[in-house]
């Protein structure tokens, strides 16, 4: 079995994999920035060590990542999500320098990152794919063709891409004509390639992905969808698990598809199959995220099954030790982004002090945060600080959970999301369970709340500047 595991990684996603090494009695080896160094991974871990002073380039060295866990003796790395974590260089230099990878190989996570191979295989193992053209495209000319063709509104894509970039809906030659060069651009910056491909838009669709295990031995399952259909510009804000709008045939293809995906493509460990959902009930794969997602807590309680536990077991060579029919599925989970953000203000980051942080509690709660009363969140990363997991049997009992768990949440110094959450909550269709990827877009009335300062805040504030006057 492994025994010690370096993160290569930050945030609530470190301290996530150290609470799971804990639990299975492996150390953890934590790395930091000058602008980690409080951070609360580097606290929780065994081990921590400085990778250097630049803030994001020193999460990006897969060479200085291996070498640090090879030097501190560990026999495995955990890439996380983001970062390098679908970097197949640094599966490569893993196996390279016999350091276990948790993740899947690196001609894997080569291929599922390459969109128009992804296309292929997936062709090849008849699940469906939004159509589009049969390659990268050789330049502008060819993707006004291609795009007249399957008609418009179009996607262009970059084929390396993800994350919501390198993404740019096309309504006519006009918008494509100005977009190619952008993409492409971008493409090259985020990703390093500047091929790009055109396909169909989905208008409006469901956002519908699927968790899967596999195991070296031939062994795959999946553990249920999840929705992931509120987001904001391609990024998502909030996950459920399972989705509200299917049935148990649509899970049960949907299901099945995902593991012919899988398998088409020799996967190994965890990974994501995401879908689109069009408004007659088809399915088109989208992408195959080959690491950890933001959202796994929520199949995680609704299946009981640890998947950051199950990605080391398989890493360490062990069979799965769940046949499909022994996942089970039970009641609703929501995962909400609690981002440090000004909806009103456009989402803008709202980086700064956490002057005080309460995390909610009570049943069918989790939290999995990297924040803490006095934590100062830096401005060179992602804005979100924590995530509230919450779960019950039925849709609406977890819907009025989420309301008072949200509501039991104090993240001070800072805006978040959480307001918008709580207005999303109140939605009639949102509780309805008839939403798609445009329902922020159609609802713009979510973002117009007014703020109130609860009784507890203001005392404090009063407290203060009392204190301030008098000489306390």
């Amino acid at each position: 079995m492994i025994k010690k595991i370096l993160i290569a990684n930050r945030g609530e996603i470190a301290v996530r994999i150290v609470r799971a090494c804990r639990e299975m009695g492996i150390r953890s080896v934590a790395v930091f920035t000058d602008a980690d160094r409080h951070a609360l991974h580097v606290k929780k871990a065994d081990e921590a060590y400085n990778i250097g002073p630049d803030s994001v380039a020193a999460y990006l060295n897969a060479h200085r990542l291996v070498n640090l866990a090879v030097s501190a003796g560990c026999d495995a790395l955990h890439p996380g999500y983001g970062f390098l974590s679908e970097n197949p260089q640094l599966a490569e230099t893993c196996r390279r320098r016999n350091v276990r990878f948790i993740g899947p190989p690196a001609d894997v996570i080569r291929r599922m990152g390459d969109k128009i191979a992804a296309r292929r295989a997936m062709q090849a193992a008849g699940v469906p794919v939004v159509p589009g053209s049969e390659g990268n495209v050789a330049d502008l000319d060819q993707a006004l063709a291609i795009a007249g063709e399957i008609g418009y509104p179009v996607m262009l894509k970059a084929t390396s891409g993800g994350g919501g970039r390198g993404i740019r809906r096309c309504d006519n030659p006009l918008v494509l004509r100005r977009q190619f060069d952008r993409v492409v651009s971008e493409a090259t910056k985020a990703f390093g390639s500047a091929d790009v491909f055109v396909e169909k838009c989905v208008e409006n669709p469901r956002h519908i992905e699927v968790q899967i295990l596999a195991d070296d031995h031939g062994h795959v399952i999946h553990l249920f969808e999840r929705d992931c259909s509120i987001q904001r510009r391609h990024q998502k804000l909030v996950e459920i698990a399972p989705s509200p709008q299917l049935d148990d045939d649509q899970r049960a293809l949907l299901g099945d598809y995902a593991v012919r995906a899988a398998l088409a493509a020799d996967y190994r460990n965890a990974g994501t199959v995401e879908f689109l959902m069009d408004r007659d009930g088809r399915f088109y794969f989208m992408e195959m995220n080959t690491r950890l997602q933001v959202e796994h807590p929520v199949t995680e309680t609704i299946t009981g099954i640890d998947i950051v536990q199950e990605q080391i077991r398989i890493a360490a060579g062990l069979r799965l030790r769940y046949r499909q029919q022994d996942v089970e599925r039970r009641g609703y989970a929501l995962e909400f982004r609690i981002n440090a953000e000004d909806p009103r203000n456009d989402f803008l980051p709202s980086f700064g002090r956490i002057s005080r942080y309460f995390a909610p509690g009570g049943p069918g709660v989790r939290t999995d945060a990297a924040i803490y009363s006095g934590y100062e969140i830096p401005p060179y990363y992602d804005s979100m600080c924590a995530k509230l997991i919450v779960w019950a049997l039925e849709w609406d009992d977890a819907l009025n959970r989420s309301t008072r768990a949200l509501l039991d949440t104090g993240v001070y110094g800072v805006r978040t999301t959480i307001p918008f959450y709580l207005e999303l909550l109140k939605n009639a269709d949102f509780r309805a369970g008839h939403f798609d990827t445009g329902f922020l877009d159609a609802h713009p009335e979510l973002v117009e709340y007014s703020e109130t300062r609860p009784t507890r805040e203001l005392a404090t504030v009063v407290a203060a500047a009392l204190a301030a006057h008098f000489g306390f």
